[in-house]
């Protein structure tokens, strides 16, 4: 096994498999990758798009082709020195649709079925299904339940199995005597008593913390990876597990020490690399967060700032945004589960001082300032990396406590740290798996809907309390990079991003030229006020900003508008402010699609639009080059999603997962007038495959520059190799400037020539 060189992301569905990709492994080959990063491949949710659904995670699926068609891909990869790379999902399968055995027999059976202990299911009580558009009772009644030989079948689509000891004809009676309740979706956020994915009732969790469970659902991967038919392994959310480190150090001694394994997690304000995990790093949320940074101007964050009140209204800044949104959502979508952890607390707790609300208010106000997705302890023990996360959260209580309820507060983190009395384990595992969803849904799915400061620093993993960084903060990134997860992935797209990489560098540039920008917004809001519309502020200004990010090559011709409508809906239900997925305020998604189309039809707005996109260009494209410099050069495995070899300009899902024309990618290889982009990229890659120890093993030095603080230079050193590397950020003036390289300094201007970036390897 060899560690990947770079890899290529794709998304495996009915419309794109196995035999898809192998007909594309000679152009991956030719491009410069090493492994193909394949999306789920197991049993999903039939007609799944994303693979993430997993029904079975004991078969290969067959609507990607099955194990023949894998097996297929593999070894046209593996004829041309190439390998696989999987997507895992151990934290939840799906459950909808009747698909999965193994849900459908603890349905059947209930508390004995073999597979009962597969899910984290609450068994005081039946097992609660929120499938139904309105009460049970309401539902019978309208004839929308039946029986359908040995099922009971709702509204004609959702299939339920019948307990085998059921033995009456009487509908509401034999429904009483199922293991489950069949209820409204509206009681799920107050009333479910199973761990879901986030808010989706879709997705049960399962308890991977099992030997059986671990057993069963990885005896796939293990075989693939004993048979060498995959190289590595990406562990979807990892952080919704029970014990995330254990299972890591698992699945390491699993698969042994030439595995090549990362994780998916996203790393808080300040939080450290998972060192000591066993594994080899991230999927590299955090590296697009620190690239993005880097060609973020730190100086335009007040101005930008005050842009964004004058235009929404709205004069909280970001991290007020996010601690209104916690209270929100553990108010709205995980009262049960807030529930079920505070019993577990009052369970351990002896103290008749310390009463159940006490400890609620405790854990209420813990996560509305939890710092970090979540903490790892055990219930006995807990990592000396927690230590700091506990005292941030103290700290941020001091304020928030009620008088005289401090010792509750503490005495929840000493069980954290380990150091409670009782066995806290459950307390501990449920406290844990409510605070990472939290964070999830509270930051990237509402927060980042509400404040729209720029939105190219709203995107899963980043800090939107942060603007931009010094060039010294990120040689700082880099060199713990180099000594904590060298083999970490590195990204800058993915299925699951906000908006595409080159959505965020245009944006980025706003940040340089703020009064500039002001100026083109005021004009389009004067503009827009003249068409009697009655959209908010601020959903009308991050729809400037997305129209601008996003504007094609094109103009606004073809499905823009669409894709824009798409976008706006979206967004606007998960702000949650004037309307949502539960209530969907149809009339007011109406004005905010026509001002869409008002836009795209103004002959001025487009014009306008079109030479200010043109504007910035330059800077943009820079941002771009840059990006996909570091991408390429830093300690790390580079990452390219499909099809952003080219101008990713792609908005949140299911936008950025659309069909790629790899013909029109294929037939650019080798041309002198390929896209920018696309020639670097296939450079930098034939760059590392010339010099694949270099790339693996050298260090990261920071490179001194005499009369700027605009370009940033380092190098890397490997068995007498070394790589050189120069960028300048946040413009296109080249300064009057030498960057220090030790055996040979060099003018920039005599280095970048007509381009922002430089490289070399001596």
């Amino acid at each position: 096994m060899t560690l990947p060189r770079a890899t290529y992301r794709i998304q495996f569905h009915k419309g794109f498999t196995f035999a898809d990709a192998e007909a594309l492994v000679p152009y991956l080959d030719r491009l410069g990758i090493s492994h193909l990063y394949a999306s789920p491949i197991t049993v999903a949710a039939a007609g799944s798009t994303h693979g993430y659904d997993v029904i079975d995670p004991t078969r290969i699926n067959p609507e990607l082709g099955g194990e023949d068609a894998f097996r297929s891909l593999v070894a046209a990869l593996h004829a041309r020195d190439m390998g696989v790379v999987i997507d895992i999902v151990p934290n939840h399968m799906g459950v909808a649709g009747g698909g999965n055995a193994w849900w459908n027999d603890v349905l059947a059976k209930g508390r004995d079925s073999e597979y009962a202990r597969f899910f984290d299911i609450d068994w005081s009580r039946r097992l609660v299904l929120p499938v139904l558009g309105d009460t049970l009772a309401t539902t019978v009644a309208n004839g929308d339940i039946a029986v359908e030989g040995d099922r009971i079948v709702a509204y004609g689509e959702h299939r339920f199995p019948i307990r085998a000891a059921s033995d009456t004809s009487d509908l509401a009676a034999l429904l009483d005597q199922q293991h489950y309740r069949l209820a409204s979706w509206r009681v799920a956020n107050d009333e479910l008593n199973w761990r879901r994915f986030f808010t989706v009732n879709d997705l049960a969790g399962i308890r991977i913390e099992d030997p059986a469970v671990f057993d069963a659902t990885h005896a796939l991967y293990f075989r693939l990876y004993d048979e060498g038919l995959i190289e590595g392994v990406r562990i979807d959310h990892v952080d919704g597990l029970t014990d995330p480190i254990g299972y890591c150090r698992k699945l390491r001694d699993r698969l042994g020490p030439d595995a090549w394994i990362v994780i998916e997690k996203i790393l808080g304000a300040g939080e450290g690399q998972p060192v000591g995990w066993g594994i080899d790093g991230t999927s590299g949320y955090d590296f697009m967060e620190q690239v993005a940074l880097l060609i973020h101007d730190p100086l335009g964050a007040l101005p930008l700032e005050e842009l964004w009140q004058d235009v929404s209204g709205r004069y909280q800044g970001f991290e007020a945004e996010e601690f209104e949104a916690r209270q929100d959502l553990l108010s709205w979508q995980f009262s049960g589960q807030l529930d079920a952890c505070v019993a577990a607390f009052a369970a351990l707790d002896t103290d008749e001082a310390v009463t159940t609300a006490m400890l609620r208010r405790a854990i209420e106000r813990l996560l509305w300032v939890f710092p970090v997705y979540r903490t790892y302890g055990t219930g006995d023990d807990a990592p000396a990396s927690d230590a700091r996360i506990r005292g941030i959260v103290r700290e941020r209580l001091s304020w928030l406590i009620p008088p005289g309820e401090a010792h509750v507060v503490d005495r929840i983190l000493a069980w954290l740290a380990g150091d409670g009395p009782g066995d806290a384990a459950e307390a501990v595992r449920r406290l844990q798996q409510l605070s990472a969803p939290i964070a999830a849904k509270s930051v990237e799915d509402t927060a980042f809907y509400r404040s729209g400061r720029l939105l190219s620093r709203n995107d899963v993993g980043f800090d939107a309390n942060i603007l931009g960084i010094g060039l010294d903060e990120f040689h700082t990134l880099m060199v713990d990079r180099a000594r904590d997860v060298p083999r970490a992935m590195l990204t800058t797209a993915t299925h699951d991003h906000k908006r595409g990489e080159d959505v965020r560098a245009r944006l980025a540039v706003l940040s340089t030229i703020p009064d500039v920008w002001r100026t083109r917004v005021e004009g389009w809001e004067a503009m827009s006020f003249a068409w009697n519309h009655d959209v908010d502020g601020g959903d009308r200004y991050m729809l400037l900003q997305t129209i601008v990010g996003a504007w094609p090559a094109e103009g606004a011709s073809g499905d823009f508008a669409d894709r824009l409508k798409a976008w706006q809906q979206k967004a606007l239900r998960e702000g949650k402010l004037r309307s949502s997925w539960e209530a969907p305020d149809e009339a007011y998604e109406a004005a905010a699609a026509s001002l869409v189309d008002s836009y795209l039809s103004d002959d001025r707005f487009v014009a306008e639009v079109t030479a200010f996109v043109a504007d910035i260009a330059a800077a943009a494209d820079a941002n771009t080059l840059v990006q996909t410099l570091l991408r390429y050069t830093v300690p790390g495995v580079p990452d390219l999603y499909q099809g952003t070899e080219l101008a990713d300009l792609s908005l949140v899902d299911p936008d950025n997962r659309r069909p790629v024309d790899y013909a029109a990618r294929a037939a650019l290889l080798g041309r002198d007038d390929a896209p920018a982009k696309f020639r670097l990229i296939a450079d930098l890659l034939a760059l590392r495959r010339a010099h694949p120890g270099l790339f693996a093993a050298g260090d990261y030095r920071p490179v001194a520059v005499e009369g700027s603080d605009r370009i940033l230079a380092f190098t890397r050193t490997a068995g007498g190799k070394t790589l050189k590397v120069a960028a300048l950020v946040r413009g296109t003036a080249i300064p009057d400037a030498t960057i220090a390289f030790d055996d040979q300094p060099v003018s920039a201007r005599d280095a970048f020539g007509e381009r922002v970036i430089w490289y070399a390897v001596t």
